[in-house]
């Protein structure tokens, strides 16, 4: 299969989640994007274009209701989104993992890497928004934007990415909340080396947020401060960095 052809990994609801995979060696790669976000992203292709040059093996992929893939982003939650993210895992890649999860993915690396920790060997982190429907969004709405979740079931957010706006839905707040990972103890059970690469001028994760993460887990992690970052952390200057993480990452984990 060509690494630029967009294959389909039909779930058991039949719903249909888009991918592009590339072989090679082991580590594989999977990319684990954002909330609305898409596996043809500036990061995502930076980081295949790197794979290739590496050799390594690259998975990337849109979520159910994002990009290619089949279903309605409003009914899309936390546990949906993970649950296609372990699905592909188990179904297309062997052997050990690194995640790289920006965002909202982030958060979904970190749910996958508990699940499936004998495959997951090391955690790439950017702009992480873990809990973000609670911590990020749901504290600090307002409160006609509560009562619009709680009674109408929805919410349309203004997006700075896009210029219609989203649906925020009570299902994901409230499915959301079943996933909490600070504070609750079930970081600090992940032995694996993890780095965290987060901007000090992101509008969307406060980088105290990415601190506080830090704080949660044990062993090896690392935060890289990027004092002009934004959330996007998409300049070259930026994809050099992820890039140079990842490298220094394997050759940390995978040199013994």
């Amino acid at each position: 299969m060509s690494p630029d052809t967009v294959e389909f990994l039909r779930r058991e609801d039949g719903e249909r989640i888009a991918y592009m995979q590339r072989g090679g060696k082991p580590p594989g790669i999977v990319w684990l994007g954002g909330f609305k976000s898409e596996m043809i992203g500036n990061k995502a292709r930076a980081l295949d274009t790197w794979s290739a040059h590496q050799g390594h093996a690259f998975l990337r992929f849109d979520y159910f209701g994002h990009g290619q893939s089949s279903g309605d982003f409003r009914k899309g939650t936390i546990a949906r989104w993970r649950n296609d993210a372990l699905a592909m895992i188990d179904a297309l890649t062997e052997g050990p993992q690194i995640l790289v999860g920006s965002s909202m993915g982030a958060w979904i690396a970190l749910l996958c890497a508990i699940e499936r920790n004998q495959r997951a060997k090391a955690l790439l982190l950017i702009a992480p928004a873990t809990d973000f429907t609670e911590a990020l969004l749901w504290q600090k709405l307002t409160d006609d934007a509560r009562r619009s979740i709680n009674e109408q079931g929805e919410w349309l957010a203004a997006s700075a990415y896009d210029s219609n706006p989203y649906p925020i839905t009570r299902a994901l707040i409230e499915d959301g909340r079943k996933h909490l990972l600070l504070d609750r103890g079930a970081l600090r059970r992940l032995s694996l080396p993890v780095r965290v690469l987060q901007g000090m001028r992101d509008p969307d994760v406060p980088w105290a947020h990415a601190v506080r993460l830090a704080e949660n887990m044990e062993g090896d992690v690392r935060l890289v401060l990027i004092r002009e970052g934004d959330h996007r952390l998409s300049t070259p200057g930026d994809l050099r960095l992820i890039e140079r993480e990842l490298e220094a990452l394997i050759s940390e984990v995978f040199s013994a």
